[in-house]
């Protein structure tokens, strides 16, 4: 109690001692007066800086200063209104509006921010992503880009993720170090709830061809037959073996079987890899024309006469030539030698063997004889003035010199093959009407039929009733058949030495032959083709001696 006396006095004598004192005309100062406040920057923002016309933002300010400052501010809009609070109603028209906060402390200091006033509401429908290429290798690259579709004025912008590798804010994907496959996201800055997605597979290692190799067997095929044609494609990494294919003759299929064309020649197939068309192969193959394999070979022999006396002359040889134009006529044809017997021999062995007609000499030489004993392929010598089996000399108006199986060692030496090889003319029809034709048939006509000593139109009257006439009405030469008859001269005139025997006209003729057809190649034939195509026609390989090497005359028939 005494204490708070003491203190109440000693208060009551500072007073009375202040009063005295500015009686007398002195101050006192009983107090230090604090700094001045200050505001150094004022800061606004608005949330969201976008609106709609006549909707809301949320403004705020953030006022800076030193001392015991305010914050309070004071708003104000460019255009539509502001409250105290500083809610910004948009006006209702679209534009800028700046939103202006001023310091109440001091006006000087104020901070601004533009809130963008959009015409229409706005939204995101959809957004498509697309990244080229899809298919990428590690650590490759693919641009990747957004389209975006709404409503109304909305952002095209877009927000980049992946679930491998990185991608730029540009899409710019960059594969991972891994193969696999990647999911690429664009998500809508304005709506987050839009997105689109695209995969990119990432591959392993990079794939290149380095080489496409073709072969084709077989490479020689006949016309219009087949071939197999195989690529085999090089490369690295994940590479594509499948290939295109193009044949420059001909036709190829998408699985390169080759079918050759009509005409002999040569062809190209070639494989293009569809990986990467600069990489290719070719194969060549050698087109051939083929003589077709015939039952039904008839060889008849006529004499004596030139190109230029049978061919075009109807009114010597009208028979011939009505079968010229249902057949063939190698126009290049020409006889090996004069006299007769050395054309027979070159049309049996290959071989002209001697020139000497009185010669009756046997021979032991490879011949078509032999040839068709040991493969089996049946053949009987059919000649005017004989009987069966007969190998002897020249009797009547039949000359052996134009019957060489007479003198080859294969018959003339073995009476039981003469016997069955060898038969008088008149066999032909008994056997053409049994249906019992060889496969070969070699008709002989005496010299009164055979234009030697009768004459032409006795030789051509004799052929069409005795030799084409029968052999039409038979199946084998009517369509479907496999027949092959064959009319040839063995000289020419005496006086036409031409490639040793002169000019003739060999005619062929049957449903295997080209109707109509005339020699449309330079091809030089001989007696030694003709052996030769007779034994292709009748399927036996390896003609005896210049026949080997002698040109085919397998133009002059249909090819299959």
């Amino acid at each position: 109690m005494v204490g708070k006396r003491a203190h109440i006095l000693l208060g009551i004598g500072v007073v009375l001692l202040a009063a005295m004192i500015a009686g007398c005309g002195g101050s006192v100062s009983l107090n230090t007066s604090p700094a001045q406040p200050t505001i150094t920057s004022v800061m606004v923002t608005c949330a969201p800086a976008t609106v709609m016309v006549s909707a809301t933002s949320q403004c705020s300010a953030a006022v800076q200063g030193t001392g015991n400052y305010s914050s309070a501010v004071t708003w104000s809009a460019s255009g539509g209104a502001i409250s105290s609070s500083g809610v910004f109603t948009a006006p209702a028209s679209a534009g800028t509006v700046t939103v202006t906060a001023t310091s109440s402390e001091d006006a000087s200091k104020s901070g601004t921010a533009s809130v963008t006033v959009q015409a229409s509401a706005s939204t995101i429908t959809s957004v498509a992503v697309t990244c080229t290429p899809a298919s990428v290798t590690v650590s490759g690259a693919s641009q990747c880009s957004a389209t975006v579709q709404g409503t109304g004025s909305y952002s095209s912008a877009v927000t980049w993720s992946a679930s491998g590798g990185k991608i730029t804010l540009g899409g710019l994907f960059t594969a991972p170090a891994t193969a696999s496959t990647v999911t690429v996201t664009a998500t809508s800055t304005q709506d987050a709830t839009k997105s689109g997605t695209a995969s990119v597979t990432v591959g392993a290692a990079a794939s290149s061809i380095t080489s496409v190799v073709v072969s084709c067997t077989p490479a020689t095929v006949n016309a219009n037959a087949t071939a197999q044609c195989n690529a085999t494609v090089q490369g690295t990494g994940s590479f594509s073996t499948a290939v295109s294919w193009a044949a420059s003759e001909g036709t190829i299929s998408s699985s390169g079987l080759f079918t050759a064309p009509t005409s002999a020649g040569s062809a190209t197939a070639t494989a293009t890899s569809m990986q990467d068309s600069s990489k290719s192969g070719e194969a060549n193959l050698t087109v051939q024309l083929s003589t077709p394999l015939s039952k039904h070979v008839v060889l008849v022999m006529e004499e004596n006469e030139s190109y230029s006396t049978v061919v075009g002359n109807t009114s010597l040889w009208p028979n011939l030539n009505s079968l010229i134009s249902k057949g063939a006529l190698p126009t290049n044809y020409y006889a090996n030698s004069h006299p007769s017997i050395g054309n027979y021999f070159m049309l049996t062995t290959g071989q002209l063997l001697t020139t000497d007609d009185n010669s009756t000499t046997v021979y032991d030489v490879d011949n078509i004889a032999r040839r068709m004993l040991s493969s089996g392929v049946s053949f009987r010598i059919y000649a005017e003035g004989i009987t069966q089996g007969y190998v002897g000399g020249n009797t009547g108006a039949y000359l052996i010199r134009h019957n060489p199986f007479a003198m080859l060692s294969d018959v003339a030496d073995s009476a039981q093959v003469a016997n069955a090889v060898i038969w008088p003319f008149s066999q032909f029809a008994t056997d053409l009407a049994g249906g019992n034709l060889p496969e070969f048939s070699f008709i002989v006509p005496d010299v009164n039929d055979d234009a030697h000593n009768g004459t032409p139109q006795q030789a051509d009257a004799w052929l069409q009733s005795n030799v084409v006439g029968p052999l039409a009405g038979d199946a084998a030469f009517q369509t479907g058949g496999d027949g092959v008859l064959i009319v040839d001269f063995d000289e020419a005139a005496t006086s036409d030495t031409a490639y040793g025997g002169g000019h003739v006209s060999p005619v062929l003729w049957g449903p295997l032959v080209q109707v109509g057809y005339m020699q449309t190649s330079a091809t030089i034939y001989q007696h030694q083709s003709m052996l030769r195509t007779v034994m292709e026609a009748l399927g036996l390989p390896s003609p005896a001696a210049d026949a080997a090497t002698a040109p085919s005359m397998d133009e002059f028939f249909v090819q299959k």
